[in-house]
């Protein structure tokens, strides 16, 4: 891609480098060392839902506790702007910091990511969203239903039929806990959607929260699931959710009781995105096939054993 004219608006010389660091939902580069450039895939966010996301992290610089990426606007005061026909944003770098990885000791940083999550939370509740907001829904029907965001998890790669049956058997369970558990504004509202690893930077002060690329509208505790994408099967589960709700505070036994069905939601979901986005860095690194594969494992373990019985006492 050309970004001159781009790099031009913020003060930056044609000649500055541009290295792409990561293709996954979207494209993400550094230009030099003073922006960070995410250019997004096409079809998927409109202009508007670009511009709410924005909206909300402008909103949240500067809530106490929370640190998290900032979107910067170019010499004329844009924030969106359009190169090669795609919808591109930037950001400041985040200087001496790294991404959280699964060597880590991530019970301590959980306990963290808990509290930070209940701030975001809990700015949600009380902001005033701007006329025009409009974000994406996650929740059953976006998830499992006939035309979902990510993708249809029955066209996952390496899906079996003895494979379709075990999730289509999952699935009609968890519509009916989730449909039990409720939408109302005590258990559901505007969540980051996506605060995994990768989306996680840790300096000597702490965690930052980055790519709000999927923040919208779902269950307060699906959070919690997302944070655990890609770490399913790892023994410190039961660990990492009890260092989270410990940190996030606040929690009912129906929250944490319907915490098990959440990473199955969400793991379904990573199971249809795999298969949608076989491009990306991440379906090359895990392998869609072999993910779709161990999905039923869990979810047969998951409809044998019952939610209580999957990651220990919650």
């Amino acid at each position: 891609m050309m970004f001159d004219s781009l790099l031009a608006g913020f003060g930056l010389p044609p000649q500055t480098p541009v290295r792409l660091l990561n293709r996954s939902e979207n494209e993400t580069y550094l230009a030099g060392d003073a922006l960070i450039l995410r250019v997004h895939r096409q079809g998927y966010h409109t202009t508007a839902e670009i511009a709410a996301e924005l909206a909300w992290l402008g909103a949240l610089q500067g809530v106490p506790g929370l640190r998290c990426v900032r979107p910067l606007a170019d010499g004329a005061g844009r924030m969106l702007h359009r190169v090669d026909g795609r919808d591109v944003v930037a950001f400041a770098p985040i200087r001496n910091a790294r991404e959280v990885s699964a060597g880590d000791d991530l019970a301590h940083w959980f306990a963290e990511l808990g509290a930070i999550s209940a701030r975001l939370h809990a700015h949600a509740r009380g902001w005033q969203r701007p006329a025009g907001f409009v974000r994406k829904r996650w929740d059953c029907r976006t998830i499992l239903g006939p035309a979902p965001h990510w993708g249809r998890w029955q066209d996952a790669p390496g899906l079996t039929p003895e494979g379709q049956a075990v999730l289509a058997r999952l699935v009609e369970d968890l519509q009916a806990r989730l449909g039990g558990y409720g939408d109302g504004p005590g258990v559901f509202g505007l969540i980051h959607a996506d605060l995994r690893l990768t989306n996680l930077m840790l300096d000597e002060q702490g965690l930052w929260a980055i790519d709000f690329d999927d923040c919208g509208f779902g269950w307060w505790m699906y959070d919690l699931a997302a944070a655990l994408s890609f770490i399913e099967t790892d023994p410190r589960l039961p660990a990492l959710i009890a260092a989270w709700v410990q940190g996030h505070g606040g929690t009912t036994a129906a929250d944490r009781a319907i915490i098990p069905s959440l990473i199955m939601l969400r793991r379904v979901l990573l199971t249809a995105w795999l298969g949608s986005r076989a491009d990306s860095d991440t379906a090359a690194d895990i392998g869609a096939a072999a993910y779709a594969a161990q999905t039923v494992q869990l979810a047969d373990r998951y409809l044998t054993r019952g939610p209580a019985q999957m990651w220990g006492q919650i």
